[in-house]
C-alpha cells in the first residue's frame, strides 16, 4: 500500500501550536486540529514497529467519545441546575409542607429562594426555599398544599 507524505503544518494560523488558537481542553479540538494530531502521531511513530491504523483510530475515537460524554454531562448538569431554580422559583407564594435540616415538619408559604454555592466546588449548588424564616433544602419539600 502506497502512502503519501504529509507536509508539516506548524505555520498554519489554525495550528494547535499557535498560543492564541491552542485548545484548552480536548473537547475544544476542532476537526482540523484532531486530524493534525492524528497525522502527527502517524508521522512520528516508529517505522520498524508501526502502530496499526485501526488501533490508532480506535484510540483517538475513544478519546473523542470521552470528551463528548464529558461535554454532555456538563450540559445535563446545567439543565438540571436551571430546572431546579425554575422549580424553586415556582414555589414562591405557595404553601408547602417540608422537612427542615433538623428533620422537623414545617408548613408555610415560600417567601423566597436562595442558592448555596459550595466554596470548594462552585458547580455544586443547593437550592433552598425560605418558609417561616427557615431555610429548607428544595429536596426536602414534600408537598405543595392548596392555598
Amino acid at each position: 500500500m502506497a502512502t503519501t507524505p504529509v507536509a508539516p503544518t506548524g505555520s498554519s494560523a489554525n495550528s494547535p501550536t499557535d498560543p492564541a488558537k491552542k485548545p484548552k481542553d480536548l473537547k475544544d479540538l476542532d476537526i482540523n486540529q484532531f486530524l493534525q494530531i492524528m497525522i502527527s502521531e502517524l508521522t512520528n511513530q516508529d517505522p520498524l514497529n508501526p502502530m496499526d491504523n485501526n488501533e490508532l483510530v480506535q484510540q483517538i475515537g475513544s478519546i473523542r467519545n470521552i470528551a463528548a460524554t464529558d461535554k454532555l454531562s456538563n450540559s445535563l448538569d446545567q439543565v438540571q441546575s436551571g430546572q431546579s431554580l425554575s422549580t424553586a422559583s415556582s414555589l414562591i407564594g405557595k404553601k408547602v409542607s417540608a422537612l427542615t435540616d433538623k428533620a422537623e415538619n414545617i408548613e408555610g408559604v415560600v417567601e423566597r429562594v436562595s442558592i448555596d454555592v459550595d466554596e470548594d466546588d462552585n458547580t455544586k449548588r443547593t437550592y433552598r426555599v425560605h418558609v417561616n424564616g427557615q431555610d429548607i433544602d428544595l429536596k426536602n419539600v414534600r408537598e405543595v398544599l392548596p392555598s
